[in-house]
This record gives C-alpha cells, structure tokens and sequence, in this order.
C-alpha cells in the first residue's frame, strides 16, 4: 500500500507541476505563437539565451491575428507575440478572454504605401485609401491623415475607438475603404486596387517593402500601438514568461533589432 500511496503522490506533484505549460509540451518548453516577421524572427534570435537559462522555446508563426489569441485560450501554446495593445484590448473585449498583457516588446510604425503618388502634396482630390477590416487599427490610419494636414477627427475620442463616421473634416473627399483582412492589404497594394493602401509594417516586409523608404507617410513613433507578449492571466507571473520578456528587452537584443530592421521596427521596453 505504502508504495502505491507513493506512486499517486508523485504523480501528483508531476501533475501540479505541469500545470500552465501547453498540451503535449514538457516541463522545459515554452510554446510563443508569433507572426512570421517580425515577431518570429526576434524569438529566434533569444532562442540561445533562453536555453541557457534552460528554457527550450518553440516559436509557433500564426498568418494571420485570429488563430493565435484562439490557441492560447485553449491551451495550445503558452503565450503569444503579434498583437498591438488596442487590439489585444479590442480582442478581450469582445471575446471575454481572461489575458494579461506582460510586456511591450516593439512597434512597428504603420505606412501609406502608393504606387502612383509619391509627395503628400500630390494626392488627389477623391482618392480611395484601402484599410484593413479591423476596427482596432482605423484610428491609427486617421492619426496618420490628419498629422499630414489631410483630415480633421472630433476632439476628444480616443485613438483606439475612433472610426471614419468620426472625420469632421475630409476637404480632399478622401474615401476610405475598410473591408479587406490585415494579411492582404500588401496584396491589394500590389494589385492597385486604391490609390493609396495602409499596411502594417510585418505584412509590408513579407512583400519587400520597406516602411522607412517606401511609405508615402509613416506612422509616429509616439503611437500607442506597441506589439506586447500576451499570456492567460493566471500564467502572467510564470518564470519562464519573466525570462522571455527579460530576453526580449535585453539592450544587445533591442539594438540587434533596431539596427536589422533599420528604423522600422523600433525596441520599445515598457
């Protein structure tokens, strides 16, 4: 009896002490579901810093902003890195996802790419600016018109709430189209299907564009729409998620990722 009792209290503390990790992962691995670029390729980098602290990271890349909130709700990765804080506060919202935002790690200014136009001053009258369909990411494209002097939003609303029924002021009769999923606005650029296409800077590079040199306009740094690390709440103070962010916002690793990605994606520890 005495070494059964034993045997259901190890496998007790076995139990215990896998708890929070993702299905079919062991006590080591630590599973982060990132976008292709840049998101998966800075958790490559720290990859050899983790594993000194003991830690095998297994990156899991997401196309597109759905799936990867989705498998952290149930269990299928440990934590994530793609999201911007307005949409991670949108996606809570509406989902009713029991998350916790652990860190900001980086931004990636968003561009107003044009085949055709290259000086602000030259946009023309009734333009159309394809967006993408996330209601999170509008007031970040209205921000960027109206510092260009090309738009005027009511006072007072916040960035991440405003829509285009809130333009006040639209003296080129700008017509913003926002029905198209963040992972084809390149493509929608590429087949010139507007006169002017707002990208987010990871889905930009994924086509070979730089934001830096070939937006027309270029989101400021200022932007409230830092990418975070999100994990489930009652994970936010696990040890191993500590040492992901710690990595992550380690100065040689900010400086790696400012100077590879030139200025258009900027390190930023909060």
């Amino acid at each position: 009896m005495r070494k059964i009792a034993g045997v259901f209290v190890l496998a007790g503390i076995l139990l215990l002490s896998g708890c929070g990790r993702a299905a079919g992962s062991s006590e080591d691995t630590l599973k982060v579901g990132a976008s292709p670029t840049p998101h998966a390729e800075i958790l490559e980098h720290v990859k050899p810093m983790l594993e000194k602290d003991g830690i095998n990271l297994e990156v899991v890349k997401f196309d597109d902003y759905i799936l990867p909130n989705k498998s952290l709700e149930a269990g299928e990765i440990d934590a994530n890195y793609f999201s911007t804080v307005p949409y991670f506060n949108l996606q809570k919202e509406e989902n009713d996802y029991d998350f916790a935002n652990v860190a900001g790690i980086h931004l990636e200014p968003m561009g107003i790419y044009s085949h055709n136009i290259k000086k602000v001053t030259d946009i023309p009258e009734g333009a159309t600016v394809i967006v993408s369909n996330v209601a999170s990411e509008w007031g970040r494209v209205l921000r960027i018109f109206e510092d260009n002097r090309l738009i005027k939003v009511k006072e007072g609303i916040a960035i991440d709430k405003a829509t285009f029924n809130d333009i006040i002021d639209n003296p080129k009769n700008l017509n913003f189209k926002h029905d198209v999923e963040p992972p084809l606005l390149a493509t929608a650029y590429e087949n010139h299907e507007g006169d002017l296409v707002a990208i987010n800077s990871n889905f930009a590079y994924e086509k070979g564009l730089n934001p830096v040199k070939d937006s027309l306009m270029l989101e400021a740094q200022d932007s409230p729409y830092v990418n975070i690390i999100a994990t489930k709440t009652e994970e936010k103070d696990d040890p191993q998620i500590a040492k992901l962010v710690a990595a992550l916002q380690d100065k040689e690793v900010q400086a790696w990722i400012d100077e590879k990605w030139g200025g258009s994606v900027i390190p930023v520890a909060q």
